[in-house]
């Protein structure tokens, strides 16, 4: 599933910016304490309130009572009747109800179990007899009860037939009807309509508050956070130039905190390592300086040695055993040095950017079977069979043909070099493939392998795997790191992998068209046979993007 861009850019940014998480979770935390101490306070208001209502309509319904319980002490002399005395005495209160905004609801006599419908027909014109709760009506199922409340819900039917509902407190209190001396109930109903809209007043100022409370948290977490950030930014970049190249950049110091002292800290850190790498990239240009000066001063005089020890090779049959043996091995190092020399030199032009590529499409399989053919003396000497793996399509690729054969024959030769001698049953197999983008060749042997840690070291200059084995190929140190070069003047990857006593695998990846970038490898660096046992490292790993350098120095041994 395909992630929006615009998600996918909100996420990097998250992953990135330490201010956006800081102050993201500030407001978090502030919203929740800002809602509980809200919620706190709204439910202290609504219960301050509703306290107060209760207070100030219980007592105006006891004054209400017992001006009502006066008037019925006065009138019960009379010979009124009982329905004329009920009329008298709910009328007025009904009338006093209308004017200050409650309702009154008649229920009894109570000793006849009279329920409120039977009762209730003096009540507030449009007050439906649901607006009294059951339970308080129960309360009041008999005499002498105390007054009582409890909240409820007014329910009207205006004049045009509308239902209004309106939240409410309920006062029930008895009286004693002289005509009959039967006990009633009267219902006092108070609407909390100024209470409800008050509390809706305070619940809309506590939601601006906490709005404007939480900017202000972010705002000032925001300008924190950038004190505390921007030098770290700052920092990074810096240290993004510093890795780039610019060796002279600093961080600017500006006061005496700690960051100022991580600014002082840094830039020392920074002075240190350039006057380091300076010191090394002068060490390093003397030794390519010498090397190269080296190689050139001594061609001259090897020329002229090497016509002499021709002379005396030559004539060696008229020398006596012991000269004749030395003009040999004169002839033997001769050979070697001047070798050694040519190695020499390709590494100073390596050194100096000098070596350029003279490209070409051509057939890798015609370029193995020739390196193979050429070291055929040496790898029967030792006893080696070398094999040469058709592929099953051609693998063509535009490369430089010079450059190419001499990292094969490097291989090949330090393959026969390692490998077990005089045993033909393990071959040294080089296998070739290709596909779209990139051409692979691989040289396989079943000698004494690599240690771990020793696959990035092979292409180091001078090392062996052990300096006190023989070569049979008279090598000179250089080959493996002349190769690597090669392969980074291609944009491919040079690659080894090994495992002590079970050989080792060389991978030549190039790009199969010129400058093309390379992703990944047509053939696996750990050998077919070794696949299933060792996980080969991933080729596209974020070195493996740069055309220019391989992913690693040689992987996983």
């Amino acid at each position: 599933m395909a992630v929006p861009t615009g998600l996918r850019r909100a996420l990097t940014f998250w992953r990135r910016s330490i201010q956006a998480r800081v102050v993201v979770s500030t407001l978090v935390l502030s919203a929740i304490v800002i809602c509980a101490v809200g919620w706190f306070l709204l439910q202290q208001t609504r219960e301050g309130l509703l306290k107060h209502r209760v207070d100030v309509v219980v007592g105006e319904v006891e004054a209400e009572v017992a001006d009502t319980r006066d008037r019925l002490s006065a009138a019960s002399a009379t010979g009124a009747n009982a329905s004329e005395q009920r009329s008298d005495l709910i009328d007025p209160i009904i009338e006093a109800g209308d004017s200050r905004g409650y309702s009154v609801v008649l229920g009894g006599p109570e000793d006849n179990e009279t329920s409120l419908e039977d009762g209730g027909a003096h009540r507030t014109s449009g007050l439906e007899l649901v607006s009294v709760p059951e339970r308080l009506e129960e309360h009041f199922d008999g005499v002498n009860r105390s007054t009582a409340w409890t909240y409820t819900e007014i329910v009207r039917t205006t004049p045009d037939g509308e239902t209004v509902r309106e939240p409410g407190i309920v006062v029930g209190s008895q009286v004693k009807l002289p005509a009959d001396g039967q006990t009633y109930t009267i219902y006092f109903l108070f609407p909390l309509t100024e209470e409800e809209e008050t509390l809706s007043l305070v619940t809309q100022a506590l939601i601006t508050a906490n709005g404007l409370l939480l900017v202000l948290v972010a705002g000032i977490t925001w300008l924190v956070t950038r004190q505390v950030v921007t030098p770290v930014r700052m920092a990074r970049q810096v240290a993004e130039r510093l890795a780039a190249g610019r060796l002279q950049e600093r961080l600017r110091v500006t006061g005496e905190d700690d960051l100022a002292r991580l600014a002082m800290s840094f830039n020392q850190m920074a002075s240190n390592l350039q006057r380091q790498i300076r010191q090394l990239e002068e060490l390093s240009w003397v030794q390519r300086r010498f090397v190269s000066d080296v190689s050139h001063e001594l061609r001259t005089p090897l020329t002229t040695v090497r016509m002499a020890g021709d002379v005396l090779h030559d004539a060696r049959r008229d020398f006596d055993p012991v000269t004749a043996r030395a003009a040999e091995l004169l002839q033997v190092e001769l050979d070697r040095f001047e070798t050694l020399l040519v190695d020499l030199l390709e590494i100073s032009r390596f050194d100096a950017g000098a070596a350029v590529l003279d490209v070409e499409d051509i057939n890798l399989l015609d370029v193995a079977h020739r390196v193979v053919d050429s070291v055929r003396p040496l790898a029967d000497q030792r006893g080696v069979l070398v094999v040469v793996e058709q592929p099953d399509r051609p693998v063509r690729a535009q490369v430089d043909a010079r450059r190419v054969e001499r990292i094969l024959r490097n291989l090949v030769t330090n393959a026969i070099d390692h490998a077990f001698p005089d045993d033909p049953d393990r071959p040294i197999v080089v296998r070739m493939a290709a596909d779209e983008q990139a051409a692979a060749i691989t040289v396989r042997d079943r000698g004494v392998g690599l240690a771990p840690g020793e696959s990035a070291m092979v292409f180091n200059r001078f090392w062996r795997s052990d300096p006190a084995r023989a070569r049979s190929s008279g090598g000179t140190g250089l080959g493996l790191a002349i190769s690597l070069e090669d392969a980074h003047l291609h944009g491919g990857w040079l690659q080894a992998w090994g495992r002590p006593g079970d050989g080792a695998q060389f991978r030549l990846t190039l790009p199969r068209r010129a400058g093309m970038p390379l992703r990944r490898s047509p053939l696996p660096l750990a050998p077919i046979d070794e696949v299933a046992s060792e996980p080969e490292p991933p080729d596209d790993s974020p070195a493996a993007t740069d055309p220019g350098r391989e992913p690693s120095r040689g992987a996983t041994s």
